[in-house]
């Protein structure tokens, strides 16, 4: 693809939430050839994935590509153990349901896939 081309391509990490989606769409509405990005790191709720699969496919991208990265090693987090998430609130410490760097992490995919 020439490089004149490149500048209308957007990677897009695609979490099957309500933020992710809105940034792919506004992306593709903007005339974007959108790449999205989904990172199963072994969360608890199948249904991220599921949700990301049915956004990709609804909003038509140029390509959905799904890895695995196992975040479950770094242990602590109410996200991907058998931890019960907490419905009081945040409290003065990190919460419970904090993913050691997950954002960086998924980041640093984006970027390789960008």
């Amino acid at each position: 693809m020439p490089a004149e081309d490149r500048s209308h391509i957007a990677a897009a990490l695609l979490s099957g939430g309500l933020d992710s989606m809105v940034a792919a769409a506004l992306a593709k509405e903007r005339g974007q050839v959108v790449h999205a990005l989904t990172i199963d790191y072994g969360q608890r709720h199948r249904r991220e994935i599921e949700a990301a699969r049915a956004i990709a496919s609804a909003l038509d991208l140029a390509s959905h590509s799904e890895i695995s990265l196992d975040l479950r090693q770094f242990g602590g987090s109410a996200l991907t153990a058998d931890i019960d998430v907490p419905k009081g609130g945040v409290g003065e410490d990190i919460p419970v349901t904090y993913v050691p760097a997950r954002n960086t992490i998924f980041l640093a995919h984006a970027l390789a896939l960008a």
